[in-house]
Parts: structure tokens; C-alpha cells; sequence
């Protein structure tokens, strides 16, 4: 037989048949059990989901001023995202996306000198997959009251006129603007399962500074939300750095309580170095430092002066300050206004550069560079209606801790213009 020219009997061939038969389920339940990973070293197992987490923060910017005055309760709200959430390395919500919110609450200024007030609520934002999550937060703005004013204001009248003292219950006090840009922080509602196939990859190497400046505004507001001086200096440096720099070069901080404001006016007069300056606000608040530089020979009407505005965003753990820099060069008389303002210099880079070489004068100045604005400011005008230019970049300027060698403020300075 066949088998048997082989050398292989056919009882042989059947046994080794069986045995093998034998062996399939026992090697197929082995191949399940067996973790995919020892198959695959070397390659990471990527998740179909990840949670976003109950709570997760959500750092938002207004992207519209909003008042009391004409604000109605329902009325939608936009909101800018201002720095990427990631999770799990995996971008879920990017910067520069708009959420949604509404406003919940309005009450316009009234009588006895109560303020205005406004309520907001924040509502949902994108992912960058295209689902949506709930955000909460609940906010409330006021306005100023008057009513302590309004006492005192009585008290007086009723001591020359009793009949008129009544006559300043009807005083009404401020209408709350929330500006654009105003920061806020929201809270995902609830633990959301988000699917993680078209979300893009997070990349750890984008930098603080140019996530900043792409959505730094390009000016600064006025109380009512009128843009007006532009930002134009960057500062790298810790607090007491950077304030120990300005003193070094001889900067002022400006006053900012009204009862030394009065009283150094009518005593120092022209020779009032710390004159206060206008309110302009960024990130919806006021300067965190105002510093001035008065001319010898007309300290009241001369000055270099600029505000710094404290950042969200850090190098290396050193945070970041914004500025705006100009140069009063003379004081006018503004008609429509019926006021006596200063009167700048319009050419706002020679200011700039200005504060550059002093403080390179200093020997903390480490770095500068010149960074383009994302929004490009060539011409514009002051809150006040006054036209300034500028060639649009924003000056950086890194101070150290130490003082540098010579050399090093030498190369510095012949940098700069």
C-alpha cells in the first residue's frame, strides 16, 4: 500500500491526526488569554474614550463689553476659550473657541444711589471633536452705590436747607459695564466620556508667549469700553524684578488714593511728580503697577509713563506682564469734553524704545525682541480721540534677578534703536 511505501503504517498516520486535532483548542484558548501587549511591545495602546472630569476649569475671556444700561435678561453671551485643555494627551477643548452663555439677571441703576447690577451664566462649549459639554458658573457684577454719597450729601443740605436735603434721594448710582475681555472661569457640569478618534494629539511644545499673544487684545479699554492705547511691551521678569527695575532707573508709581491725590495737588502743584493717570483697563481690570517718568523741567505736563498688566502665562514658572507705553508731551484743552487732558506724542515705538534703554541702563536686562501683534495696530486713537501710529510689534524685555556684567547691557543696548 501507499502508507506502507512511505514507511508510515495507516494506523500511525490516524494517531498523529488525532494528537493534532488535540492540540488546536487548547493553543486557540492560550492565543486568547494571551495579552495583546506581548504581541505589540513597543506600541502603545491608544483608548477608544477618556473622561473629562466633573469640575474640569475652563479659563474665559467676555468677547463683547456688556452694560446694565442696555443688556436684557435672556440675552446671549459669547466667550473666548484662553488656554487648551488636555487630557490623557489628547487636545479637548482648543483656545480661541467660543462657549456660550446668557444672562440670567439685570437691574439698571436706581434711585437712592444704588448701583446697577448684571448676572451671567455660563452654558456649554465645543470639544474639538464636535460634541458639546456643559460648563456652570454663575457670576454677578455691580455697580458702584452712591448711597454713603448720597448721606453725606443730605446731611449737608438739610444743615443749610432742610427742604432740600430730600431732593438727593433721587441721585442714582452707576450702570455695571463688564468689559471685553473680563476673565472668568467656568466648571464642566458632569463627568463626560468623550470619544477620542477625531480628537487631535496635544503638543506639549507650544509655547506660553505665542499662545498669549494670539489672543492678547490689542489695545486697552476704557471704563465704557472704548479702545485706546495700544499694548506694546512685554515684560519677562518676577514681581519684585521687574519693580526693582523701574525704581533703579528712576520710574515713579503713580498715586492711587483720591485723598493723597487732593491733597499733594493743592500743596505741590506743578512740582506733583506722582500724578495719577487715566483709568484703562485690560483683562477687564485696572494696571497692576503705573509708572511714571517726569520731565525735570515740566513735571506736570511732561512724562514718560506706562501700565503693566499682570498675565495668566508663565516661562519656566516666570510669569508674563503686557504694558501699554506712551509719552505725554504737553497738556489741552479738550472742548467737547470740558477738561484739561495730556496730549501724547504720537509716535508710540519711539516710547517703546524709550523704556528699553532705560531700563538697559538698570544691568537686568537680559533679553528683547520684537514680537508681531496678532491684531495689527497701525493707526488708531486714544480713548480720549487723540491719533497716535506705530509699525505694530510689541517689544519683549526679560529681566534678571542679578545685575549683568557691562558687556552684556552694552550689547543689549546697541540692539535697540
Amino acid at each position: 500500500m501507499k502508507f506502507e511505501r512511505q514507511g508510515i503504517r495507516p494506523r500511525e498516520k490516524r494517531h498523529q491526526m488525532t494528537r493534532a486535532t488535540g492540540l488546536i483548542l487548547p493553543i486557540s484558548a492560550l492565543l486568547l488569554v494571551t495579552p495583546f501587549g506581548l504581541f505589540s511591545q513597543g506600541s502603545p495602546i491608544i483608548p477608544t474614550r477618556l473622561l473629562l472630569e466633573h469640575r474640569t476649569p475652563v479659563n474665559l475671556q467676555f468677547a463683547e463689553t456688556i452694560s446694565s444700561a442696555n443688556v436684557r435678561d435672556g440675552d446671549r453671551l459669547n466667550f473666548v476659550v484662553v488656554k487648551d485643555i488636555a487630557v490623557d494627551g489628547f487636545l479637548v477643548i482648543r483656545a480661541g473657541t467660543m462657549a456660550a452663555g446668557s444672562v440670567t439677571g439685570v437691574k439698571q441703576r436706581r434711585l437712592f444711589g444704588m448701583g446697577g447690577k448684571v448676572t451671567i451664566k455660563l452654558d456649554s462649549v465645543d470639544l474639538t471633536n464636535g460634541e458639546t459639554v456643559e460648563l456652570v458658573v454663575r457670576k454677578e457684577f455691580k455697580g458702584n452705590s452712591h448711597t454713603i454719597r448720597m448721606g453725606a450729601e443730605m446731611a449737608m443740605a438739610a444743615a443749610v436747607y432742610l427742604p432740600a436735603a430730600p431732593l438727593f434721594l433721587i441721585s442714582r448710582g452707576r450702570n455695571r459695564t463688564v468689559l471685553k475681555g473680563t476673565e472668568v472661569t467656568a466648571f464642566t457640569k458632569s463627568d463626560s466620556w468623550v470619544a477620542t478618534r477625531n480628537l487631535p494629539v496635544s503638543r506639549a511644545t507650544n509655547s506660553e508667549l505665542a499662545g498669549m499673544i494670539k489672543l492678547l487684545p490689542a489695545r486697552s479699554l476704557n471704563g465704557e469700553g472704548r479702545e485706546g492705547d495700544m499694548l506694546n511691551l512685554i515684560f519677562v521678569a518676577k514681581e519684585d524684578d521687574l519693580q526693582e527695575a523701574f525704581a533703579r532707573a528712576g520710574w515713579l508709581k503713580v498715586e492711587k488714593s483720591k485723598p493723597r491725590i487732593i491733597w499733594h495737588l493743592l500743596w505741590q502743584r506743578k512740582h506733583y511728580t506722582k500724578l495719577p493717570m487715566g483709568r484703562l483697563y485690560v483683562f477687564g481690570r485696572v494696571p497692576d503697577f503705573s509708572y511714571a517718568l517726569p520731565d525735570p523741567k515740566s513735571i506736570v505736563a511732561r512724562r514718560h509713563h506706562l501700565r503693566i498688566w499682570k498675565t495668566d502665562r508663565r516661562e519656566d514658572g516666570i510669569p508674563f506682564w503686557v504694558a501699554a507705553a506712551t509719552h505725554d508731551v504737553g497738556i489741552q484743552f479738550v472742548k467737547r469734553k470740558l477738561r484739561l487732558l495730556h496730549r501724547i506724542d504720537p509716535n508710540v515705538d519711539a516710547e517703546r524704545d524709550f523704556i528699553a534703554a532705560s531700563l538697559a541702563g538698570t544691568r537686568q536686562l537680559s533679553r528683547q525682541a520684537y514680537m508681531n501683534c496678532a491684531d495689527p495696530v497701525f493707526r488708531a486713537e486714544t480713548a480720549t480721540g487723540q491719533s497716535y501710529y506705530s509699525d505694530s510689534r510689541m517689544l519683549l524685555l526679560e529681566l534678571s534677578p542679578q545685575v549683568l556684567p557691562i558687556v552684556g547691557v552694552a550689547e543689549v543696548a546697541s540692539k535697540l534703536p
